[in-house]
């Protein structure tokens, strides 16, 4: 049965063993760079490490490496690899490209994810054997649903030292995400007759849908240099509903308009801006005047950068901001561990709907909590902050030097970039990264179907997935896709 290779999206079929083994991956290889399938300037894989994929001997991929590099095909240089020769990419005649396997991708460039290799698997057990040992027994019971009250009141400290929030543990409700804590807060938002949810422009789908499932509305705002514009939510909304995706197709009506907004005013997702000073203070006061809500997602509050931290939204009026938190980008999404501060006449509303009981586990909560009080929280961030910095440094240099034209831009904080690409471009460059086995997102996938405005085109490229080892290599097979 013949093997099959799908490492940076090339599909080589041999034969297993025979004399002519040692051709068929000369010609395979061949015919990949000769068709595109293996771009200008991709690292290949070690001789080792295709020969140990493949189940073949190490000689027999070092000397097809060595017959392509003599024919021109490939370049070898010692400290860099063997690599696809510099050379205009003609296919040929008839040439049917194969489409690429289904299943992980060599390298994943998505926004949203940390780099799960590096969790801190040592120290996190240390706090969970500390935690387990002083657990009281009741904590194993069903538990209250406002969560574990040492991780409250261990979250009620740092949120505020870290990010200026306003955190009595009493307001504090554990969620299982923000998703999780969206599902609730839309549950309540519809109890209280809210129809319609003010939203970013460019955003989460995932987030949406969630609201449009407890029956809300969303209505996007406009997006410009100076990031989410809430002049129509300040001013008496007029905005028109082009799309069917849970929302009616014609000028929201007075008795709609948006009595709540969801933001992420600290860092915007994705375009990666901050909310300027002079539009939180008029999202604040539109909800005083109003008594409308702001939700606020602080997604990746920890990592800033080139500036200092921007405070979270909520400190300006704890009793109409609901701050939205979540370990799953400082430490991890498994840990299925978020909170909600909210104001005092929402807590016992958010707790109904999240259940009678408590639905996140209680012993990750009390490792957690000792995570956080013992100082092991702060330590991992520091070191996850200049980790993911090095890489955001080595994006950028990698993109002077090898696509000057392309502009990185939202890089000042967080663990993604959007790079701007010249207009048009965007659908052949991620289906170009496809077929380099690179998981990569335009930044269409995040428009708001009502936008208004033009789209953009653009990369959303995260930093943060890849491990450390992993780095150059996806940087490679990036710059590889770029126009």
């Amino acid at each position: 049965m013949a093997k099959s290779w799908a490492t940076l999206g090339v599909d080589l079929h041999l034969e297993p063993a025979g004399p002519g083994l040692r051709r068929g991956l000369t010609d395979a290889l061949r015919d990949a760079v000769r068709t595109g399938r293996l771009a200008p300037g991709t690292r290949l894989p070690s001789s080792r490490s295709l020969a140990a994929d493949l189940g073949i001997a190490r000689n027999t991929v070092a000397d097809a490496y060595a017959d392509l590099v003599a024919e021109g095909w490939l370049t070898a240089r010692q400290g860099s690899g063997t690599r696809v020769a510099e050379r205009r990419v003609v296919p040929s005649a008839g040439t049917v490209r194969r489409p690429r396997e289904r299943g992980r991708p060599e390298y994943d460039l998505r926004p949203g994810f940390p780099d799960l290799a590096a969790f801190p698997r040592t120290e996190w057990l240390r706090a969970a054997r500390r935690a387990l040992t002083s657990a009281p027994y009741e904590a194993l019971g069903y538990g209250d649903p406002h969560g574990r009250p040492e991780l409250r009141t261990a979250l009620a400290g740092y949120l505020s030292r870290v990010r200026g929030v306003h955190a009595d543990p009493e307001r504090i409700l554990v969620c299982g995400g923000i998703s999780h804590g969206l599902r609730i807060l839309g549950a309540v938002l519809r109890a209280r007759g809210v129809g319609t949810v003010a939203v970013e422009s460019y955003g989460l789908r995932a987030h949406w849908k969630i609201l449009h499932g407890a029956g809300l509305r969303t209505a996007p705002l406009p997006f410009d240099e100076l990031g989410t514009d809430p002049g129509q939510l300040v001013e008496g909304w007029g905005g028109v509903s082009r799309s069917g995706e849970g929302n009616c197709g014609s000028a929201t009506p007075p008795a709609e308009r948006p009595r709540a907004v969801l933001l992420t005013p600290a860092h915007q997702f994705p375009m990666g801006s901050p909310l300027h000073r002079d539009r939180r203070a008029a999202v604040v006061d539109w909800a005083r005047r109003t008594g409308g809500l702001v939700l606020e997602d602080d997604y990746d509050g920890e990592f800033r950068y080139d500036r200092q931290p921007v405070g979270a939204l909520q400190g300006l009026d704890p009793d109409r901001v609901v701050y939205l938190g979540t370990a799953s980008k400082s430490l991890a999404p498994g840990l299925r561990l978020g909170w909600m501060v909210l104001p005092p006449t929402l807590v016992e509303e958010a707790a109904a709907a999240k259940g009678g009981i408590d639905t996140c586990g209680a012993l990750d909560q009390l490792t957690l909590a000792e995570f956080l009080t013992s100082g092991a929280y702060d330590r991992h961030v520091r070191a996850a902050r200049l980790r993911y910095r090095r890489r955001r440094d080595a994006l950028v240099a990698a993109l002077a030097e090898r696509a000057p034209q392309v502009r990185a831009t939202g890089i000042a904080a967080g663990l993604h970039a959007v790079l701007r690409l010249p207009p048009g471009t965007e659908r052949s460059v991620v289906q170009a990264a496809h077929w380099q086995g690179l998981a990569l997102d335009g930044l269409t996938r995040y428009r708001h179907p009502d936008a208004l405005a033009d789209p953009l085109d653009a990369l959303v490229v995260g930093y943060g997935t890849p491990p450390d080892h992993g780095w150059s290599g996806a940087l490679d097979a990036l710059c590889a896709t770029l126009p």
